[in-house]
């Protein structure tokens, strides 16, 4: 039968001794739970007799911890499995109620959250270094055993990274096209050159417009691919498996993509391009009456080879950024279908902000040269 536990204080020559008896358990303690807690202060300092203990469970341990008297006490008489059961909970409890740290003003806050992100750019960078580091030491083993190198799975993706965005990509670019051919001709009437909307869509397209565009779809399509596929491969142990058998994932799973990517992407842009001047050329035919031999002779007239280059030379670029972004992203998934998500995520944004900063740098660095 269980005994209500309890305790009483005796004080002998002016010390305090704390006598526990009762059954100091989940079904024994009731109310004097609450008693001894509240009475902790008093109880500060005390010696403790709790050799007259009848049962004791980690309901009593949490209770003689959470009051905090133990540490203080001059003298602790108890069985030695009561002192181990104690010495067990005791530090969870100090765990538990650790001090919690003061509510930081809006400043401090804004000011911590600003640090946290400069810091995760910066390990974001050294693991971009970093993966760019083994590619290159990959690259160059393939290159010394040519007899390596994957034909079979670069082929795969060439038309998966590639041809199978080719009506995508062409359609978009003839829209882009036939917008600048409105644009121009809505704001180039007011002074009565609306024949230079050839000009516009020529150096437009060929420029800036036909690779940004492309580079923007295959960072949405193809960044997000390279992430979820080989992501989704880390989260099922293939790549482990992979590296047990003695087969490296780079060369393996990213050089192919990257191969392929850098190959495609100059062959769509050159598709992006003729597409948009297709669309600007039937809308300047429609519009301005202007007629495709003649679109085709001003272009050839007015609109330099030198305009091309500058745009087809960005294409490699783009390419190996947005290969990049998306097989490292793929490599950094944890365990779980959270961390997929949330990495493709992420890589379709970084390739997006790294096309934006990119195409800005190659406008700054051809206008210092004066292109």
């Amino acid at each position: 039968m269980t005994q209500t536990a309890d305790y009483r204080i005796e004080r002998t020559a002016g010390v305090a001794t704390v006598v526990m008896v009762g059954d100091w358990t989940a079904a024994g303690l009731g109310r004097t739970a609450d008693r001894f807690e509240g009475a902790a202060s008093e109880l500060a300092g005390a010696d403790f007799d709790l050799s007259g203990l009848g049962a004791f469970d980690t309901a009593g341990a949490l209770v003689l911890s959470r009051a905090h008297v133990l540490q203080g006490a001059s003298g602790l008489s108890a069985r030695p499995d009561v002192q181990r059961l104690i010495e067990f909970v005791a530090p969870s409890v100090s765990a538990v109620d650790a001090p919690r740290r003061k509510a930081r003003g809006v400043l401090t806050a804004f000011l911590d959250r600003v640090g946290r992100v400069v810091f995760h750019m910066g390990g974001e960078v050294k693991h971009t270094f970093i993966f760019y580091g083994r590619l290159l030491v990959t690259l160059g083993n393939l290159m010394a055993h040519p007899n390596r190198i994957r034909v079979a799975p670069t082929v795969s993706l060439m038309e998966r990274a590639g041809l199978d965005a080719l009506p995508i990509i062409f359609a978009t670019n003839f829209f882009v096209g036939a917008t600048l051919g409105f644009l121009g001709e809505d704001l180039l009437q007011q002074f009565g050159a609306q024949i230079y909307t050839v000009e516009l869509v020529g150096i437009g397209m060929l420029r800036v417009f036909a690779v940004l565009i492309t580079a923007v779809i295959l960072a949405g399509r193809s960044a997000s691919s390279f992430a979820a596929e080989i992501g989704a491969m880390k989260m099922n142990q293939e790549i482990d498996a992979m590296q047990v058998m003695g087969v490296d994932p780079f060369e393996a799973l990213v050089l192919p993509r990257f191969v392929a990517m850098f190959t495609m992407t100059p062959l769509l842009t050159f598709v992006a391009m003729m597409a948009g001047l297709l669309g600007g050329m039937l809308v300047i035919w429609g519009v301005i009456g202007l007629s495709p031999a003649f679109f085709i002779q001003r272009m050839l007239e007015n609109v330099s080879i030198q305009q091309f280059w500058i745009g087809i030379s960005q294409a490699p670029v783009m390419a190996l950024v947005i290969a990049a972004i998306g097989c490292r992203q793929g490599l950094e998934v944890g365990g779980d279908v959270e961390q997929l998500g949330r990495r493709v995520t992420t890589a379709v944004v970084q390739a997006l902000f790294a096309i934006i900063i990119i195409d800005a740098a190659f406008a700054l660095l051809f206008m210092e040269l004066g292109q």
